[in-house]
């Protein structure tokens, strides 16, 4: 009797556009690295299409998916099972596809983002000060969520627009506490804890412009920003005798769970991983 034989698993990533995302070179050197098989593919999914995909993709051989821009938050509302933490940031990043056919989303952003610092800056404590946070989109509330997780005492928020940071407080509480963007500079001041995440300061977007004056040389500096690694933010930030921390790692370490669900390995993420990433 002919044994029959175990399908190769896939995953992939979906989004729109997709041809930016650095998860294929990094689950693709995964891959090879372990001696798995598996394949990790991008795919280019419109909004529209998406709920056709996530039917569709399990049939052809699909064990799970990461999930980008614009798809974050829409997966929510067709998968059967949802973390408690992708429901309070109110995106997902991360799907299995069961095998008994129910769709699991989950969040991966935040923890990600906290095993980042803790690799990045051992030395790190959540709990020593303010954090002072910057943006009021998806990333930020992975973040604050995150923070409220290891213990920060109090989160200060500025966005651009504040509407959306008193969504956030709304969603997370009094620990959040919304600072006017025009002086979100006088977050700084007795912040242990410094984080960017909106756009400002990447390749091709505007200067990250808020003054960093009252920054104090103990307290630790991230950018989620990658593009590029060493932001201006950082560069400054160092220069004041910060302890810096690149985005690159939040990347990295959000994708561990999603990969070991999927080929059935814990990735390791080391110095080789990150060069890999980078195409060193």
């Amino acid at each position: 009797m002919t044994a029959t034989p175990t399908p190769i698993p896939l995953a992939g990533v979906i989004g729109s556009p997709i041809t930016h995302s650095l998860s294929p070179r990094l689950h693709g050197y995964w891959l090879r690295r372990y001696g798995l098989a598996g394949h990790y593919i991008p795919m280019n999914v419109s909004q529209s299409d998406l709920a056709e995909a996530l039917a569709t993709l399990p049939k052809l051989g699909f064990v799970g998916l990461n999930v980008t821009i614009p798809h974050k938050e829409s997966v929510l509302a067709l998968a059967d099972i949802v973390t408690d933490r992708a429901a309070l940031i109110g995106a997902a990043n991360t799907l299995i596809f069961r095998k008994d056919g129910k769709l699991h989303a989950d969040n991966t952003d935040g923890s990600g983002f906290i095993a980042n610092l803790r690799t990045g800056a051992p030395q790190w404590d959540p709990t020593a000060g303010p954090a002072a946070v910057f943006g009021a989109g998806g990333a930020a509330r992975a973040v604050i969520a995150a923070l409220i997780e290891v213990g920060t005492p109090e989160i200060r928020l500025a966005n651009r627009t504040r509407p959306r940071a008193e969504a956030l407080r709304a969603d997370f509480g009094a620990r959040v506490v919304v600072h006017d963007w025009v002086q979100a500079g006088n977050m700084l001041e007795g912040a242990a804890t410094v984080v960017n995440t909106t756009a400002l300061g990447m390749v091709g977007k505007p200067d990250f412009r808020v003054p960093l004056d009252a920054l104090d040389p103990r307290a630790l500096v991230t950018d989620i920003v990658y593009t590029p690694l060493r932001t201006p933010l950082l560069e400054q930030a160092e220069a004041m005798g910060c302890t810096t921390v690149d985005g690159l790692g939040m990347l990295l370490h959000q994708a561990v769970p999603g990969f070991e669900r999927w080929f059935g390995l814990r990735p390791e993420v080391d110095e080789a991983t990150r060069d890999a990433v980078l195409g060193l």
